[in-house]
C-alpha cells in the first residue's frame, strides 16, 4: 500500500484505469488483472488481482473506516465481504491525497464481477459511504457465445 500527494503524474497514470467512480470527491479507480500462473482452470481455481487508487479530490479529510464487497461469480453465486479498513489499514486521506493498495479474488468459474463500497468518516464526524465501481474479472477460459 501506498499514500502519496498527487502529482502531474497522477493525471497520466488514471487514463490506464478501467474503472472508475467517483462519490462526494473521492474517486475511486480500479485494474483488474487475471493471474494466469496462480490459477488452475482444470481444477475450477482462477484467481484475479486488482490494484485500487483512492483520491481524495475533495475540500475535506477523510478517514476510511470499513469496507463491502458484492461478488458475482460467472453462475450467479454472490459472496458478500465485509470488515474494517482495507489490506489492514484505515488511511486518512487529506484533500490532494492518494491510497493505493493491491488485493485479490479467486473464483471457482473463468469470469465474475465485483463491485462495492467504503465506509467512510470526514475528519468533522460524518459517516458517508464511496462507491467502488462494478468492474469485470475475466480471464481467457470464459467460453461466450453470439446468438
Amino acid at each position: 500500500m501506498i499514500m502519496r500527494d498527487r502529482t502531474s503524474s497522477t493525471a497520466s497514470a488514471r487514463r490506464r484505469f478501467a474503472y472508475e467512480q467517483i462519490t462526494r470527491g473521492i474517486r475511486v479507480s480500479v485494474i483488474p488483472a487475471f493471474i494466469e500462473e496462480q490459477s488452475d482452470p482444470d481444477e475450477g481455481d482462477f484467481l484475479w488481482s486488482y490494484a485500487i487508487t483512492i483520491e481524495n479530490t475533495g475540500p475535506e479529510t477523510v478517514q476510511l473506516l470499513s469496507r463491502y464487497w458484492h461478488i458475482t461469480d460467472a453462475h450467479g453465486r454472490i459472496q458478500e465481504v465485509r470488515g474494517p479498513g482495507v489490506v489492514g489499514a484505515q488511511p486518512v486521506l487529506e484533500p490532494g491525497q492518494v491510497f493505493e493498495y493491491e488485493s485479490g479474488c479467486p473464483l471457482p468459474t473463468p469470469s465474475g464481477a465485483m463491485s462495492g463500497r467504503y465506509h467512510m468518516r470526514t475528519a468533522s464526524g460524518e459517516n458517508f459511504e464511496v462507491e467502488i465501481p462494478i468492474f469485470l474479472l475475466e480471464s481467457p477460459y470464459e467460453r461466450r457465445q453470439i446468438h
